[in-house]
């Protein structure tokens, strides 16, 4: 499972990588806010572990944004001890909160514990039926078949869906997956949703993603 940290000290950034890749885990290090932002953008992890203070930002707006557009679990480091700090970091979105200086095997427990979590909140959900499309660790799956989705291609299929059976436009679409400048043209939005018909059609939920000419797509289960 991969594993996203943003924090500037180097020093406490190694002992993290060290103590998650001895136990398995996949770290992913980023010392600016800026770096850590582009990265969740544009690729899927499994939790965050993210430092209040940052030398281009603050971790409390930082989180903010993240909620924007992840619901990946979120645990702040900080030096800040008061009880306003954590409550704050809590209310904006965190899931956890561990203050400096802390325990590496404290903070992995901390860590093994939200994944966890997560995995007994996506067991439920496959319980309740395998007609329906599910969501985990940033992919949609029916079953135990995963969709595959690249990261761009999650936030289009996860706004279709809580959106359903609205139409979208193309600019629409392109607002809500934070779509790259670079990548931010109409044409491009269409290859994308043909991308993701395509893994839809294994678990065979194409016919779902459709076409209203003139104004955009949408996803209604039939």
């Amino acid at each position: 499972m991969n594993i996203v940290i943003i924090e500037d000290e180097s020093a406490i950034a190694d002992t993290l990588i060290h103590v998650l890749e001895m136990d398995g885990f996949k770290a992913h290090w980023f010392n600016t806010a800026g770096a850590g932002l582009a990265h969740l953008k544009t690729k899927s992890a499994d939790l965050l572990i993210l430092d209040v203070g940052l030398p281009d930002g603050n971790g409390f707006e930082l989180c903010k944004q993240i909620r924007g557009f992840s619901d990946i679990p979120i645990i702040f480091l900080t030096a800040r001890a008061d009880e306003i700090d954590r409550v704050v970091g809590l209310e904006i979105g965190a899931d956890d909160y561990v203050t400096k200086p802390f325990s590496p095997r404290e903070l992995l427990a901390r860590v093994k514990l939200r994944l966890k979590s997560i995995r007994r909140q996506a067991e439920s959900t496959s319980e309740q039926g395998q007609d329906v499309l599910r969501v985990e660790n940033f992919d949609y799956f029916r079953g135990n078949i995963a969709l595959g989705l690249t990261a761009l291609e999650f936030r289009l299929l996860d706004a279709l869906l809580k959106s359903s059976p609205r139409v979208l436009s193309r600019q629409q679409l392109m607002d809500f997956s934070s779509m790259p400048s670079e990548e931010a043209y109409e044409r491009n939005v269409d290859s994308h949703i043909k991308s993701i018909r395509n893994k839809l059609q294994k678990v065979e939920f194409a016919e779902c993603l459709k076409t209203k000419r003139g104004f955009g797509y949408y996803f209604e289960k039939e």
